[in-house]
C-alpha cells in the first residue's frame, strides 16, 4: 500500500459526509458531498447481491431545455474489471491515480455514473458467490434494477438528462444487453429516463469478428510471418467452428491459445498496441509487486489493460508515486465510508470473469441491431490508428441529445488510449454494417461504410492530455487527502 493509504480525514467533511448517509426500502444505501456534487452508494439488485455506484455531477454544467446536459454510465470491460477504480481513476474520471486533476476528464462535457459491475467487482459484492452472474444479461437485468434506483435517487435523471452508455472492451457486451434492457423498461414504461445513446470503444460484441482479424492484421503490419499467419488463421477458425457449434467454453480455450501463440511469434506484440515493439511496451513487464490483484493464467490478458494505462502515465512523465490498489484499499475507501471494512477492492475479479465462462465468447450483435430498430443511436469506435471523429467528449458536446448523430469527417482529436476510430451505425447497416467495422480495426468507416485513409498515431495518456487540453489548473503539492474529502 503506498504511503497515503490510510490518512486521517478531517473531521468536519467527515460528519458531513455521514449525514448524508441513508437506507431506502430497497435495502440500498446512499452516501456523497453535501452540495450534491458526488453521490455513491450500494443498491441491493437482488438480496445479498450489491452494486456499487458512484456520481459526479460536472461544475461546468449548463442545461437548457434545448441542450440538455448529458450524463454517462461508464461500463469497464474484463469482464470483471472495477469501473470505479481503472475507468474513474484510470481513464475518464476527475482525478488520476495520484488524486491530481485530469484534464481530460469527460465530467467537462457531462455528469458521469460509474459503476463496479457486475456483483463481485471491485467494490460491489455478493453474500454467497452462488450469486454471481453467469451470462450478460443477468448483469443487465441488476444493472437496469440499478437504474431504476438511480433514476429515483438523482435529481439530474429525473430532470430527463440524457443517458449516454458508453463501454469499453468487454463493457460492449454490457452495454449492448443493459441498453436494450433500458430500452425495452423504458417502451413499456416500467423506468423513466432518456436514453440518448449508446457508444462502444473496442467492444467484444463480436468474438468471433475480432479472432478472425488477427491474423490479417499482424500480417498487414509485418508482425506476424506468413507461417505464423497461416497457423494463427487455422486456430482463429478453429474458435469460429467452435462457436457456431455452441461450444462456447471451448472456443475461450482456443483464442486464449491463439492469443499465446501470438504472443510467442510476433515479439510480444502489445494487444493494445500494435505499433510498440516489445522493449517499449509497458504490458509486457509482469504486474508490479505492489498491485493488489491476484492473477491467474485465465485472466493475465485482461489484466494488462489496467497495466497498460498506468504505463502509459509513467512514459509520459506523470510520475506515478501511488498505486490504483492502494489508493482504492486506502484513501478512497476511508472517503466512501460504505465499504464493508473486511472488503479488499482488486482491479480484476477472477471468480466474475470464470463465472462468465459460458458466455464470453456470445456474440451480441443482435442486441446492437434491436437497439437500432427502436431508434438508439450507437457509436462504434474500433482500431488503432484514427482518422476524424471528435473525441468522447466531443461527441456528447456536438448533440448532447443524439450522440453520434453525425460523424465529422475532417481532422480532429485522436481518442484516448487505446486509440480507435469510430462509426455512427444506421438501421439499415444491420449486421454487415457493424461486421465491416469490427474487420477494419485500423480505419474509420463512415455510415455508407466507405473506409477512409488511417492518421497518425494516438497519443496516450498524460501525453494526451498535455498536447490536448492544457490546463493549468494543478494542485501542486497539496496533500491528496484534502483533495479528496473536499469535492
Amino acid at each position: 500500500m503506498d504511503k497515503h493509504g490510510r490518512p486521517l480525514l478531517a473531521l468536519l467533511p467527515l460528519l458531513l459526509c455521514l449525514s448524508l448517509l441513508r437506507a431506502s426500502p430497497a435495502a440500498s444505501v446512499t452516501a456523497g458531498n453535501p452540495d450534491g456534487t458526488e453521490l455513491w452508494g450500494f443498491v441491493e439488485v437482488r438480496p445479498k447481491a450489491h452494486l456499487f455506484w458512484w456520481y459526479y455531477k460536472s461544475p461546468q454544467r449548463v442545461s437548457t431545455p434545448s441542450r440538455p446536459w448529458p450524463t454517462v454510465l461508464w461500463l469497464q470491460g474484463g469482464p470483471g474489471a472495477s469501473g470505479v477504480g481503472i475507468g474513474n481513476f484510470m481513464e475518464v474520471g476527475p482525478l488520476d491515480v495520484n488524486l491530481k486533476p485530469r484534464n481530460s476528464t469527460w465530467l467537462q462535457k457531462a455528469d458521469l455514473i460509474f459503476v463496479d459491475n457486475p456483483v463481485g467487482v471491485g467494490y460491489s459484492y455478493v453474500e454467497d458467490d452462488s450469486l454471481l452472474v453467469t451470462t450478460d444479461w443477468q448483469a443487465a437485468t441488476d444493472a437496469t434494477t440499478l437504474l431504476k434506483a438511480l433514476a429515483k435517487e438523482l435529481p439530474t435523471l429525473q430532470q430527463g438528462s440524457p443517458l449516454f452508455l458508453v463501454a469499453e472492451s468487454y463493457g460492449g457486451k454490457y452495454a449492448a444487453t443493459l441498453g436494450l434492457s433500458v430500452a425495452r423498461a423504458v417502451r413499456a414504461g416500467d423506468l423513466k429516463i432518456k436514453l440518448a445513446g449508446v457508444a462502444l470503444g473496442d467492444s467484444w460484441v463480436s468474438p468471433e469478428d475480432f479472432t478472425l482479424a488477427y491474423a490479417p492484421l499482424l500480417l498487414e503490419v509485418s508482425r506476424l510471418d506468413d507461417n505464423a499467419g497461416d497457423a494463427a488463421k487455422k486456430k482463429a477458425a478453429t474458435v469460429k467452428e467452435q462457436i457456431a457449434a455452441g461450444r462456447l467454453a471451448d472456443s475461450q480455450g482456443s483464442w486464449s491459445e491463439l492469443l499465446d501463440f501470438i504472443d510467442s511469434k510476433s515479439a510480444s506484440v502489445d494487444m493494445y498496441n500494435f505499433l510498440l515493439d516489445a522493449g517499449m511496451d509497458p504490458v509486457a513487464a509482469d504486474l508490479p509487486a505492489t498491485s493488489s490483484t491476484p492473477t491467474t493464467s485465465s485472466s493475465a490478458q485482461v489484466m494488462k489493460y489496467s497495466t497498460y494505462l498506468g504505463g502509459s502515465q509513467e512514459e509520459a512523465g506523470s510520475n506515478t508515486t501511488n498505486t490504483l490498489g492502494g489508493i482504492m484499499n486506502g484513501v478512497v475507501k476511508e472517503k466512501l465510508k460504505i465499504i464493508p471494512k473486511d472488503h479488499e477492492w482488486h482491479e480484476l475479479s477472477d471468480p466474475v470473469y470464470n463465472a462468465l465462462v459460458n458466455d464470453f465468447m456470445k456474440p451480441r450483435i443482435d442486441e446492437v441491431d434491436e437497439l437500432l430498430s427502436y431508434g438508439v443511436d450507437v457509436t462504434v469506435y474500433n482500431g488503432q490508428l484514427v482518422k476524424s471523429l471528435d473525441t468522447g467528449c466531443d461527441l456528447l458536446d456536438q448533440g448532447r441529445g443524439s450522440m453520434g448523430a453525425k460523424a465529422q469527417m475532417g481532422w480532429a482529436e485522436e481518442l484516448p488510449e487505446p486509440a480507435e476510430a469510430a462509426s455512427v451505425l444506421r438501421i439499415i447497416q444491420g449486421h454487415q454494417g457493424l461486421r465491416q467495422i469490427l474487420q477494419e480495426p485500423a480505419f474509420l468507416l463512415d455510415p455508407r461504410r466507405r473506409p477512409l485513409r488511417a492518421g497518425r498515431p494516438a497519443l496516450h495518456g498524460t501525453e494526451h492530455d498535455r498536447w490536448h487540453n492544457p490546463v493549468s489548473s494543478q494542485l501542486g503539492e497539496e496533500d491528496p487527502e484534502q483533495i479528496l474529502s473536499a469535492g
